[in-house]
C-alpha cells in the first residue's frame, strides 16, 4: 500500500494530530495525523473497527483525545472548546445514524442547522442550495422527519449540516443501509457539494464511489494511518484493490507473480 503522498491541493485548512484516543483500556486511535486543504475532498478507508468513526468524533469535539493532540482549523486550535463551538468554527459532522430530530419537520430541522451566528445571514441562500441538491426535501418540507425513508433522512442530515455554512463537512458512512439507486443519487450530490468549494472528509464503506469523488485518501488499520495517496493512486494500487475493491489476489496461474 502507498505509505505517503504529498498534498497537491491548496492551502491547508484542517491539520490534526497526533490524535490518540482510549475508551477505557481500549486504544481506538494511535497517533493519527491528517490534513485537508481548502476545497479538497478526502476519504478515509478502513475495515469496521479501524477507528474511522472515532477519528471523526475527535475532529468534531465529541470525544476528548489524549494530551498532545491538536485539531487546527485555519490556524486556530479547536481542542478544549465545547463540541457546540465546533460548528461556529466551520466544522459540520453528519454522523452515522444521521442524528436528525425525528419529531420535527424537514423545514424545522433545516432551520436548526442555521443556528450558528455566521450562518444566520445566509440562511435563505443555503436553503436554496439544499433544495437544489435535494429536491425531495423541498417537496417534503412540512413532513415529520421520522416518517421519511432512510435515503430522505440522510439527505436531510446532509442538508441540515450545509445550513451551518461549513468550511469542512464531515460524513460518517453516508450511504450505509441505502439502496443502490439512492447511493448513486447521494454521491452525485456530494460531487456537486465538492464543486461549491466546501471541503469534504468522508468515511465510507463504498470505496469505489468515494474514491470517484475524492482528491486523496487515507488508509486506516487498527487505529493507525497505514497509507495515503491520491484517489487515482489508491485505485491503481494492487494491495488496496485486494483489501477494499474486491480484486482477485495475484497468482502464478493468471501470469502475475505473487
Amino acid at each position: 500500500m502507498p505509505k505517503s503522498s504529498a498534498r497537491i491541493w491548496g492551502t491547508t485548512m484542517l491539520s490534526a494530530g497526533p490524535i490518540s484516543l482510549h475508551y477505557g483500556k481500549h486504544l481506538a486511535l494511535d497517533g493519527v495525523s491528517l490534513d485537508v486543504a481548502d476545497g479538497e475532498t478526502v476519504v478515509v478507508l478502513g475495515a469496521n473497527g479501524a477507528g474511522k468513526s472515532s477519528l471523526l468524533k475527535a475532529l468534531a469535539g465529541l470525544v476528548k483525545p489524549a494530551p498532545g493532540a491538536r485539531v487546527m482549523l485555519g490556524g486556530d486550535d479547536l481542542l478544549g472548546r465545547p463540541a457546540h463551538k465546533y460548528p461556529e468554527a466551520g466544522i459540520a459532522l453528519v454522523p452515522e445514524g444521521r442524528g436528525i430530530f425525528g419529531e420535527l419537520t424537514v423545514a424545522e430541522n433545516l432551520e436548526l442547522g442555521a443556528y450558528v451566528s455566521h450562518a444566520r445571514p445566509h440562511e435563505a441562500r443555503q436553503l436554496a442550495l439544499v433544495f437544489d441538491l435535494f429536491p425531495r426535501l423541498a417537496e417534503r418540507r412540512q413532513q415529520i422527519a421520522r416518517t421519511m425513508s432512510g435515503g430522505e433522512q440522510q439527505m436531510l442530515a446532509i442538508g441540515r449540516a450545509l445550513m451551518s455554512c461549513p468550511r469542512l463537512l464531515m460524513l460518517d458512512e453516508p450511504s450505509l443501509g441505502l439502496a443502490p439507486i439512492v447511493t448513486t443519487e447521494l454521491f452525485a450530490a456530494l460531487a456537486r457539494i465538492r464543486q461549491t468549494g466546501i471541503a469534504l472528509l468522508v468515511v465510507e464503506q463504498n470505496v469505489k464511489a468515494s474514491l470517484a469523488i475524492a482528491h486523496r485518501g487515507y488508509l486506516m488499520e487498527a487505529g493507525r494511518i497505514t497509507g495515503s495517496g491520491t484517489s487515482d493512486a489508491l485505485r491503481g494500487d494492487v494491495a488496496v484493490q485486494q483489501a477494499f475493491l474486491g480484486a482477485a489476489a495475484p497468482s502464478v496461474e493468471n501470469g502475475v507473480s505473487p
